[in-house]
């Protein structure tokens, strides 16, 4: 919003892990020696630590663009996958091809080790990197420890980083996991920036984002920026971000002392709900939540395993007193004064997502008799949002939910021209500018895609519908492809680009994941 008044190319306190704003301060750059080190003496175990927003998932990019050609990396960054799902991901991640009918454990580690000494046969290294490694469970990490048997008489083959939240060196202490703490031979705790960094954060990331050094903040705002982050490079982005938009707002090239104190008010006061876990009830909701959370999910888990059993009760239209219920004109929201009844809990907004859903099932009841209602989410900047043609809901900014115990979220119905449409906890549209969205993003969107399992691995001169189905969703979306049916280099090509931009498997195969971005986006 405020990119062009200040000369940026763009944002400069975008909290995506870009690598090229990485500040090296003193701790980032021990972090980032010890990474380097670990894997060039190929010392087998490295693990960094350090608590949310400290940029550990920003170093790791950084530290992979470091890495010379010769040595192979395998990114896995979501922890939640069972030993099976984890082999699976690396050969993925490697490229490594495997044999049709091969689905055991002892295959896939069989095809790593071949691709393994085949790479070191020629010089090369191999870089298993695991991000929120603190939420593997025991059977991975043990699973984790025996790929480090994977060596030569004097090499290791696979040097394996664990990257995660401090309650990752409590688990590796634990008496189960000892075998693996012992292995691992160097460790580091990211800590946050030091109050003599703030200012060269600051300058760094406008430079990168292309100041012309006519914008400063002043040292009184340099010091305000300090006590309210402590250092976390997160809550810097976000309370920058805000006085940004308040210089912006007044036209002002010098971000003050004032502005930040504005900010950081701004900040703090969106969220009504601080107030209701204070004093004598506030334990009491929260334990009241907490209990709620543990049956959505007891629900939920339930709800998944007969997913496709249900689907047609899932998607049959419901009554809702929501979406029965006349619309009323309303006026412009002013986001002061009622933004707190837009930031909806996650029950309220998931359950929101899926009646909106609902709504716009065809009159027949189902999309397809084989498909069943999915839930997707991707890590995404703000940037994007207008490429959204679907309802989503996107998980607030973690700068504005710091002192409460559960997230938040925005449930967006649609985007308009200046704006967009969002569903507060009544059920109700709420008209709201583009900058309010903006100011409230926090990365992670979901939204709800009719899935079928359907993966197609196509084929260069294959035709067939589905083909020109996805042509037809590429190009909705911006990119040119022809909807002709037929898998052409051009569309292999686009298919390939449209998945690297989004952070999806850049392997030009199309699998529910893909579909349902296309979908969001077209």
């Amino acid at each position: 919003m405020y990119t062009s008044f200040f000369g940026f190319k763009e944002n400069p306190f975008n909290l995506t892990p870009d690598p090229r704003f990485l500040f090296l301060s003193r701790y980032h750059k021990e972090a980032l020696d010890h990474l380097l080190y670990g894997v060039n003496e190929r010392k087998g175990f490295v693990s960094i630590t350090g608590g949310i927003g400290t940029g550990k998932t920003t170093l790791c990019r950084a530290f992979l663009t470091h890495l010379d050609r010769r040595t192979k990396s395998a990114l896995i960054f979501n922890a939640f996958l069972s030993d099976i799902e984890l082999l699976r991901s690396i050969n993925k991640e490697f490229g490594i091809q495997m044999p049709l009918g091969a689905e055991s454990k002892t295959d896939y580690i069989d095809a790593l080790n071949r691709f393994l000494l085949e790479n070191f046969s020629t010089g090369g290294n191999a870089v298993l990197l695991i991000d929120e490694a603190q939420n593997l469970s025991r059977s991975v990490l043990e699973q984790i420890r025996m790929l480090s048997n994977l060596e030569t008489e004097k090499e290791k083959l696979i040097q394996i980083i664990l990257v995660g939240q401090p309650e990752l060196k409590e688990l590796l202490v634990s008496p189960g996991l000892r075998q693996l703490d012992e292995r691992i031979t160097v460790r580091y705790d990211l800590k946050p920036l030091d109050s003599g960094d703030i200012k060269g954060y600051v300058e760094h990331r406008l430079l990168v984002a292309g100041s012309r050094g006519n914008l400063r903040f002043t040292r009184g705002a340099l010091k305000k920026v300090f006590s309210y982050s402590k250092g976390n490079p997160r809550r810097i982005n976000a309370v920058c971000d805000r006085a940004l938009l308040i210089a912006y707002a007044l036209e002002k090239q010098t971000v003050s002392g004032r502005m930040l104190n504005k900010a950081i008010s701004e900040i703090h006061c969106k969220m009504r709900t601080d107030s209701l876990l204070k004093g004598r009830n506030g334990k009491r909701l929260a334990l009241a939540g907490s209990l709620a959370v543990l049956l959505s999910g007891a629900l939920a888990f339930g709800a998944w395993t007969l997913r496709k059993p249900m689907s047609r009760f899932f998607l049959s239209r419901i009554t809702s007193p929501f979406s029965t219920a006349i619309p009323v004109p309303r006026e412009p929201l002013r986001p002061e004064k009622k933004a707190a009844s837009l930031f909806l809990d996650e029950q309220t907004g998931f359950s929101g997502l899926s009646r909106i859903f609902n709504e716009n099932i065809p009159a027949g009841g189902m999309f397809d008799e084989n498909e069943y209602p999915e839930l997707f989410s991707i890590t995404i900047g703000p940037q994007y949002c207008e490429m959204f043609r679907r309802p989503f809901i996107v998980r607030l900014s973690a700068a504005l939910t710091a002192d409460i115990p559960s997230a938040r979220y925005l449930l967006v119905r649609r985007l308009t021209d200046d704006g967009a449409i969002v569903v507060d906890a009544d059920g109700r549209d709420n008209p709201v500018d583009k900058s309010f969205v903006i100011r409230n993003w926090g990365n992670r969107i979901s939204w709800i895609f009719p899935c079928n399992d359907r993966e197609t691995r196509p084929e260069k001169g294959m035709s067939s519908p589905d083909i020109r189905e996805i042509q037809q969703m590429l190009r909705q979306t911006g990119y040119a492809v022809e909807p002709t049916g037929l898998f052409d280099e051009r569309t292999f090509h686009e298919l390939v680009k449209f998945q690297k931009d989004f952070g999806l498997p850049a392997d030009g195969i199309i699998d529910p994941r893909t579909r349902a971005l296309l979908y969001l986006m077209s």
